[in-house]
């Protein structure tokens, strides 16, 4: 499992951050755990495969805001006390 953090410029409000996540939903809809961040500017969640870079670039873009950058890096669940 991987965490992806995608860099967006452009999001001002919750609605902005709702409109992403209902984004990152419906482009990789095997996503979990997505959220989004107009503070930090960034977008997470949490995908098996790798992610099509070029596909998020656009469907962040279509959305109408700026896609900036993709990371990505190995998820380890942790156990209730942080284990």
């Amino acid at each position: 499992m991987n965490k992806i953090t995608v860099k967006i410029d452009g999001m001002m409000c919750g609605m902005c951050e709702a409109h992403i996540c209902d984004m990152l939903r419906n482009t990789f809809p095997e996503a979990k755990k997505v959220s989004a961040s107009r503070k930090s500017g960034e977008a997470t969640f949490l995908y098996e495969k790798p992610v099509d870079e070029n596909l998020l670039q656009k469907a962040v873009n279509d959305t109408g805001y700026t896609f900036v950058s993709v990371s990505a890096e190995e998820y380890k669940k942790r156990g209730l006390f942080g284990r």
